[in-house]
């Protein structure tokens, strides 16, 4: 039963990091006003470009490069439309991932000729920490991670310390969502605040693609990341716009996710697409205000317009 244990407990964790990535950018920018329903987009530009140059190089740490770039190309496309056109976030959003859809099964198509579904990639290999991975249940989970897993998570928690609602960073970037014209006349940047967070969400995700492309599957194939971004922009909500329950919504989703790989093992007789739909089921549940209601920022979806 413990190894049974074990593999659910990995299972989760491997499937929460990408989610725990993607959200930790998303956090911010939706803190700042700004929805990105194109996180989705993201995280399957940032697979394929991190494929790409794995592919081409032979290294996969210039694929995690490529797939950075990429992804700051596409956040920079989703600001420029939401924030500088100030169009409609939602639309947006998902006319970007639809773009992304057809873009990167149309490039894999070119690049790896046969869309990359037997195709193996330069990757990143799991480095276990010593004594730390011998933990009972937890350890391998936590401790028998890639470079680019130890730094997902570690790039997730610096950022909810450094833009906590107690550090002045975060303070600026709740005032700018909240009220973003009393922001503007207390002269807080509101723009470049968004930009900025817009931008960071198109690194955490991308380099949560490339995590799915490089570390996990060592592959790209179309839809790489089945709806993984749509669940981190849902974790957030659950969350209720916070660091900590965000973190343990994608936990949730991500445990959720491999009860579809454990149940045979847990003796758990329930059909597979019954368990493939679970994470959306809980998805559900948690913006369906059943697990506690919450207020998102007031300036969400909100363009700013500067008052003459």
């Amino acid at each position: 039963m413990s190894a049974v244990a074990e593999e659910l407990a990995s299972g989760g964790v491997r499937m929460a990091l990408p989610l725990l990535l993607a959200s930790a950018g998303e956090l911010l920018s939706e803190r700042a006003g700004v929805l990105n329903l194109s996180v989705e987009g993201m995280m399957l530009t940032g697979a394929f470009a991190g494929a790409v140059g794995a592919h081409t190089s032979g290294s996969a740490a210039v694929g995690v490069l490529t797939a950075v770039l990429a992804g700051l190309l596409f956040a920079l496309l989703q600001a420029l439309l939401s924030i500088t056109l100030r169009a409609d976030q939602i639309v947006t959003g998902i006319t970007a991932n639809a773009l992304a859809l057809g873009a990167t099964t149309y490039g894999a198509r070119l690049v790896f000729e046969d869309g990359a579904g037997a195709k193996t990639l330069p990757g990143l290999d799991p480095l276990a920490i010593p004594v730390l991975h011998d933990i009972p249940v937890l350890g391998p989970a936590l401790f028998e991670q890639t470079l680019l897993g130890y730094a997902a998570f570690a790039l997730a928690v610096a950022l909810a310390v450094a833009f906590s609602r107690r550090t002045t960073a975060g303070l600026v970037i709740d005032a700018v969502g909240e009220d973003a014209l009393s922001a503007d006349r207390s002269g807080l940047p509101v723009t470049t605040v968004r930009y900025a967070t817009v931008l960071l969400t198109g690194v955490t995700a991308a380099l949560a693609g490339a995590h799915l492309a490089l570390s996990e599957v060592h592959a790209f194939s179309d839809n790489l990341t089945g709806g993984i971004g749509y669940l981190a922009v849902v974790a957030v909500i659950a969350g209720r716009w916070r660091a900590w329950p965000t973190l343990l919504a994608c936990l949730v989703f991500g445990l959720a996710q491999s009860l579809q790989f454990a149940a045979p093992a847990l003796g758990l007789h329930v059909s597979a697409p019954l368990l493939v739909t679970l994470p959306y089921v809980f998805a559900l549940l948690a913006v369906s205000g059943l697990v506690g209601r919450s207020r998102a920022p007031s300036g969400l979806t909100v363009p700013f317009v500067r008052a003459s």
